[in-house]
């Protein structure tokens, strides 16, 4: 009689992958909750210190440009992580990187709201730059991994949502708090909004199932730059990001200043409510999108960028309502033209899409650092006019790049899509 045949012989069925997260389910719920929870406390951190510059630079004897500086410093070292940053979510997983990164920009946020000096100050909004960038750098990659194809759209709106909320709502309560407290106050008390975000945020986040640890040798990711930056058209767009944000940002940090000078003298939270012009971007970057279907990405782009120079020429004027109508115009041309030439990005590199988004990114906050530090000393040397003449030169030569791009040959996914 021929023996038993153990158990652990015995064929069994083959182990199914765990079903992406569908819309409508609690984990789905939880997900986009998170997301949009950690995209919000990201930029609410990360710009706070833009409506403060004024009374940064009293409080600490600065010059405009070098209290700007209490911006540049921390998109700047976002910029130069957010590769190395994407690398490790590659390695080690995005929801640990994102939730690791989320806590410790609280803790540094809190920590900034006690230094003795302006050096301090810099030193740790650039230490906060360096660990969020792990956030966006591993974000859409868990979205793409983790949510179903049919619900990833809505999941990816809410994040990008809570990003364009947490950059006004961060820089209007960090004014407000200003104005009935100190600087100071304002920084803590964003540091502890942060922390209750990254609470609710690894509390929510469902952990990845369908996260697969990839090496990334520097032979490979140094060919993939390569291609990339062979594309007839990528450099370009990498290009207009950079002056699409620096300008963006230099217009910002320096209407502060002009807003709270004579003949406005308006208060903290009179020039944060500036920054409630926030939402008309959300709405400029779906027009964009509908102009881009029906006319195409090519012909839409240098208009939404000769509409955010208008807005710019517009703000040269003296009377208050007409300078905030020009800053509204400005908002919508930029966020119409980064919506448009972000997902120009994607189109043109369908093998490589992360890396390209990376390098884009990298280049918008790194024009946002350059620039916006830049259009300080535009302003100690001719004050508001100065500081339009150089963003309209930095307008003029997106003008430029837009035109160029609109002779480009159309990349293969570009002609099907």
């Amino acid at each position: 009689m021929p023996d038993p045949v153990p158990d652990s012989a015995v064929a069994q069925p083959p182990l199914r992958a765990p079903e992406r997260l569908t819309a409508g389910s609690p984990a789905y719920r939880r997900t986009s909750l998170a997301m949009f929870v950690g995209g919000f406390a990201t930029f609410a951190l990360l710009y706070a210190t833009q409506p403060l510059l004024p009374q940064l630079a009293d409080d600490f004897a600065l010059g405009a440009a070098r209290s700007s500086l209490a911006v540049s410093s921390g998109t700047a070292a976002m910029a130069v992580l957010l590769i190395p940053a994407s690398v490790l979510s590659d390695r080690f997983g995005r929801e640990r990187l994102m939730k690791v990164s989320l806590a410790l920009a609280a803790a540094v946020s809190i920590a900034s709201a006690a230094v003795t000096d302006f050096t301090q100050l810099l030193v740790l909004r650039a230490l906060l730059g360096v660990v969020l960038a792990g956030l966006p750098a591993a974000a859409m990659a868990y979205l793409s991994e983790e949510v179903a194809p049919d619900a990833q759209g809505r999941a990816v709106g809410l994040y990008i949502g809570g990003n364009a909320l947490g950059g006004m709502s961060g820089r209007f309560l960090a004014a407000v708090i200003t104005e009935w407290a100190s600087w100071r106050w304002a920084l803590g008390a964003l540091g502890a909004l942060g922390l209750l975000a990254a609470i609710v945020f690894w509390r929510g986040l469902p952990p990845s199932r369908h996260f697969r640890p990839r090496e990334a040798g520097i032979g490979r990711i140094a060919r993939d730059v390569h291609a990339i930056l062979r594309d007839a058209g990528l450099p370009w767009l990498f290009l207009a990001g950079f002056l699409l944000m620096g300008t963006f940002i230099g217009l910002f940090n320096f209407l502060a200043f002009r807003l709270a000078d004579a003949p406005y003298r308006l208060s903290h939270t009179a020039i944060g409510a500036v920054f409630l012009l926030y939402p008309v971007g959300s709405w400029a970057s779906a027009f964009a999108g509908r102009v881009a279907d029906r006319h195409g990405r090519r012909n839409a782009l240098w208009a939404m960028v000769a509409v955010m120079g208008a807005g710019l020429v517009l703000t040269l004027a003296s009377p208050l309502p007409v300078v905030i109508g020009g800053v509204a115009v400005c908002t919508f041309g930029f966020f119409a033209s980064h919506a448009l030439a972000s997902g120009w990005v994607g189109r043109r590199a369908p093998e490589r899409p992360a890396l390209a988004s990376a390098l884009y990114l990298c280049s918008y906050y790194l024009g946002a650092s350059a620039i916006g530090s830049l259009a300080g000393t535009a302003w100690s040397a001719g004050r508001w006019p100065g500081v339009v003449t150089m963003l309209g030169a930095c307008m003029l030569a997106t003008l430029g790049v837009a035109l160029r791009l609109r002779r480009i040959r159309k990349a293969g996914s570009e002609a099907t899509g």
